[in-house]
């Protein structure tokens, strides 16, 4: 009892909770005949929204203000260079995953430098940056669309033992963000400067450089996430990236992490992006559109928000 108490006081887990219930409720609709097709779709695209909210839930456990609004660019602009790049050759796949981190990395210390030297605040300098970006991307796509290599397209299509090959890939970057926030040096400097960016300075931690690094590590979660799905879906849109604006934030929010920052909640994630998939699933068998997913993750967030920021009672 005791155990179960301890768990149930994780905030992680009420993500798993909601997700296991929509995912009963999707079954019992269709009869339980989609089980194995929608636990392979919900890892799949999940995936997707795990990889993303990773990168912004090392940017918002920085503290209030700091968010990147420029991921769905980013993701566009990585996943259309990375297969231009690539020109559907094999021998040019792991070319094109250096130039998708590459793009990251670029992008990342372009937000950071707005943010610092010209002292814009993250939501607007990152906003900017997102145009600029976007931009980039209509201008190098040119409305071509070129196919994925065959291997590359081949891979994050297919499944090892049952489990989408994608969803190893989330799990895999999973872990060396959760060995990062808990297990480094840097980790700690990241929590600290979300309680109190003046005590962390006070502290002798490098402020500076460690947001600059966390900016750069979200542009490259972005950049991977575009270069993923641009080979998953068989070429790179200049839409690819929107819905993960709103997703990359649902995800960390719906997930457990603190939204006023300094604590971070990675297992949370899967949670969160495993039901925001199967409400839109669930959605869909029953008839309802676009709109009302979108207002329900709304709704959801509000929720969440309301609830997590509600003083504790202590006796």
């Amino acid at each position: 009892m005791k155990r179960m108490t301890t768990l149930f006081s994780k905030p992680w887990i009420w993500s798993f909770v909601a997700a296991l219930a929509t995912w009963v409720i999707t079954l019992l609709f269709t009869g339980g005949a989609s089980f194995v097709g929608l636990s392979q779709a919900a890892l799949t695209f999940a995936a997707f929204s795990i990889v993303v909210g990773i990168g912004q839930m090392l940017v918002i456990t920085l503290g209030p203000g700091n968010i990147d609004l420029s991921v769905p660019a980013t993701i566009t602009l990585s996943g259309t260079v990375a297969l231009k790049i690539m020109d559907g050759q094999d021998s040019m796949i792991l070319l094109g995953l250096i130039v998708a981190i590459a793009i990251g990395v670029a992008i990342g210390m372009l937000n950071y430098a707005l943010i610092k030297l010209l002292r814009i605040p993250p939501i607007i300098a990152t906003l900017s940056t997102s145009f600029i970006i976007q931009s980039a991307a209509i201008w190098y796509n040119r409305g071509l669309r070129i196919k994925p290599p065959e291997m590359l397209a081949n891979f994050t299509t297919a499944t090892t033992l049952g489990i989408p090959n994608l969803a190893i890939v989330a799990l895999v970057l999973s872990i060396l963000g959760w060995w990062i926030l808990e297990r480094t040096i840097y980790g700690r400097w990241i929590s600290a400067i979300g309680q109190s960016m003046f005590a962390a300075r006070m502290a002798g931690i490098p402020v500076d450089g460690t947001r600059l690094a966390t900016y750069v590590l979200c542009a490259i979660m972005a950049a991977l996430c575009g270069y993923l799905l641009a080979s998953f879906s068989g070429g790179a849109a200049l839409n690819m990236g929107a819905e993960y604006l709103l997703m990359s934030i649902a995800v960390v929010v719906i997930g457990g992490s603190a939204v006023a920052g300094g604590n971070s909640n990675v297992p949370g994630i899967w949670g969160a992006a495993l039901f925001l998939f199967l409400v839109v699933s669930m959605l869909n068998t029953y008839g309802f559109g676009a709109g009302i997913r979108l207002i329900l993750t709304g709704v959801i967030i509000i929720t969440v928000i309301l609830v997590a920021s509600r003083p504790v009672r202590t006796r």
